[in-house]
């Protein structure tokens, strides 16, 4: 009975769980799973491709599909957003990366309006402004992430935030300088497929979803006081949560 391409693929993927297949060796090319699973071209491919939008692989053009040699991030909400991480001076993207290195690129600092939805999680009334912090982050050559914080800009309009660098701890650090600590945050998340823009921003191989996530911390007395919204390269991230009954 000829496979599918799931089961091809789900094949496929337990050789590089197993080690069978490592990271930057070559996946079997449609011709061999033609022959191995007795299936048509265009299934072979299917399977293929669906390796790719996991992000378990990464074609290369007249050459083949090959394992990722990225290692995937680990984002663990619970641990990065903990206070005794930016509070201490560190990034809240040690939490995630450890010893691996980041850059941040594309950075702008300005005062705008507040896109709509921005302006109702923070409770601000129709003429005030926000300070936008825009940036993309790259993990060892590879860009994962697009982020955008929105903060009241009548609060931080005179503070270290409007620079490029706010200094040790980020925002979180100089909203606590400000008696403005944020002690409670809410995310939802939602995975979609990304606009070309995003698709170029991202780098993403064709057919990879991205996930959108919206962020709000709030202050001891309940005030939101950022909003940050990012988009996520899905191939490149595993959710991770550490939940206690």
């Amino acid at each position: 009975m000829a496979e599918t391409a799931r089961q091809i693929a789900d094949d496929l993927r337990a050789r590089i769980s197993s080690g069978e297949l490592t990271p930057g060796d070559r996946v079997p090319g449609e011709p061999a799973l033609v022959r191995e699973y007795g299936v048509a071209k265009e299934t072979a491919r299917r399977a293929l491709t669906l390796l790719v939008d996991e992000g378990l692989a990464v074609r290369r053009r007249g050459s083949g599909t090959y394992v990722r040699e990225f290692r995937p991030i680990p984002r663990v909400a619970n641990k990065r957003l903990a206070e005794d991480g930016w509070g201490a001076g560190k990034s809240i993207w040690d939490a995630d990366l450890g010893d691996r290195q980041y850059t941040v690129t594309d950075l702008q600092v300005y005062e705008s309006e507040p896109p709509r939805q921005v302006a109702k999680l923070l409770e601000l009334d129709e003429s005030e402004l926000v300070v936008v912090r825009s940036r993309r982050y790259v993990v060892e050559g590879e860009p994962v992430q697009r982020a955008t914080s929105y903060l009241p800009a009548r609060d931080v309009r005179e503070s270290p935030i409007t620079q490029e660098n706010p200094g040790e701890g980020g925002i979180y650090g100089r909203l606590a300088d400000l008696g403005l600590k944020p002690v409670r945050f809410t995310e939802e998340l939602r995975a979609r497929m990304p606009s070309q823009e995003e698709s170029s921003l991202l780098a993403l191989s064709a057919g990879t979803p991205v996930v959108e996530i919206c962020r709000v911390a709030f202050t001891a007395n309940g005030r939101p006081i950022e909003v940050n919204q990012m988009l996520l390269d899905a191939g490149v991230y595993v959710m991770r949560y550490h939940l206690e009954s």
